[in-house]
């Protein structure tokens, strides 16, 4: 493995409450890079009390909820989202997501499920 290349092949994939999640592997605790395919929505509303989460998105559209705020995306546009904001996002996009610094699980604190047909925030 090469320390400055990241393949797909060896990320760590899985599916988390309505998103597809492609974890690449890399040992910097600046950040961590991640792709997202969401078909219709990511159905956890969540917040991260460390880390900022930098969305980028490369295709599709949806609505991205921040603090029950609602933000319409498409695609190029950028979400930021500092520490402590409430996050859940619904549409169909594909997107690469910054966290900096690097995700820690134990930062992450769930908030609510979403339901399926929910299209307002709280």
């Amino acid at each position: 493995m090469n320390e400055y290349r990241h393949t797909v092949e060896e990320a760590e994939r899985f599916r988390k409450h309505g998103i597809d999640l492609t974890v690449y592997r890399q040992n910097d605790p600046a950040a961590t890079v991640v792709h997202v395919h969401v078909e219709r929505g990511h159905f956890q509303e969540f917040y991260n009390v460390r880390s900022s989460y930098i969305y980028y998105i490369v295709d599709g559209q949806g609505t991205f909820y921040l603090d029950g705020e609602a933000v319409e995306v498409g695609a190029t546009d950028l979400i930021s989202v500092p520490p402590g904001i409430r996050i859940y996002y619904l549409g169909r996009m594909e997107m690469v997501l910054t966290v900096a610094p690097a995700f820690d699980e134990r930062d992450e604190r769930h908030v609510r499920f979403i339901g399926e047909g929910e299209n307002i925030g709280p």
